[in-house]
């Protein structure tokens, strides 16, 4: 009988566990890979997706999607691997009913069963507090109705917005190209703006970060950063994305 120890020096050390991150996302988001890229070798990702809802994205998306019993639920399709904490990624859905609505949104949530929950839109407010920042410059893909109320969020928290840029879209967001949204976000900055603030997880915004602060000589903080940031944080890890300034600092109570 061959021993394994016959082979020790062959035999690799493993495997890797690493911390896991429960992504709670809406029935549409496609950027699965672009939110993995901060947790690159420190967590893993566990996506599930809410119920398909046949509504464009706008108002009514925003708040179908962010049931807390619909959100519970999907979480639970999750939990045999027992993450870490949970993100509920969707921008529109954590900020739709305001300061108080997301609070209570969180509670409901955790109500239900469901342990460390972290939203998107909380987590932009953490980073503005972190990086110590009120007056900010707003870029969405959304429409108007929909990013009136982020405009209004933001105010509640305390946030004043200075000016808004939006696309106007009401689907597909995460085919909007680099050069869309770098236009974006740069027509959205103001020199009274302390940073700009990118709205929804489906949007990507990863590889235009560091170059566009670079430009701008500022703050960008988007919504993938910004909750995976807090997510990572909050497992005592630190983010992936050289030269983003958001990820030189930690998390401070809002």
């Amino acid at each position: 009988m061959t021993s394994i120890a016959n082979y020790a020096s062959v035999i690799p050390s493993g495997p890797l566990v690493l911390n896991k991150i429960g992504v709670v996302a809406p029935y549409d988001m496609a950027l699965d890979h672009e939110m993995a890229r901060w947790a690159e070798g420190r967590a893993d990702l566990y996506f599930a997706r809410s119920p398909f809802e046949p509504v464009l994205v706008g108002v009514e998306q925003a708040e179908l999607v962010s049931r807390p019993d619909i959100v519970a639920d999907t979480a639970w399709r999750i939990s045999a691997v027992s993450p870490d904490c949970y993100i509920y990624a969707c921008t529109s859905g954590s900020f739709i009913h305001g300061i108080q609505g997301e609070r209570e949104f969180v509670s409901a949530v955790q109500g239900y069963g469901v342990p460390n929950v972290l939203t998107v839109s909380g987590a932009i407010l953490e980073a503005l507090a972190a990086l110590d920042l009120h007056s900010i410059a707003v870029a969405t893909p959304y429409t108007a109705p929909v990013t009136e109320r982020f405009v209004k969020f933001l105010n509640e928290g305390g946030i004043d917005v200075r000016h808004v840029s939006m696309l106007g879209l009401s689907g597909e967001i995460w085919k909007v190209p680099y050069s869309y949204t770098a236009e974006l976000i740069v027509s959205a900055d103001r020199p009274e703006a302390e940073a700009i603030v990118v709205a929804c997880t489906n949007l990507p915004t990863y590889h235009l970060i560091e170059p566009l602060e670079r430009l701008l000589g500022k703050p960008i903080i988007t919504a993938n950063q910004a909750v995976m940031w807090a997510a990572l944080h909050h497992l005592g890890l630190a983010p992936v994305g050289p030269g983003q300034r958001l990820l030189a600092v930690h998390p401070t109570e809002r």
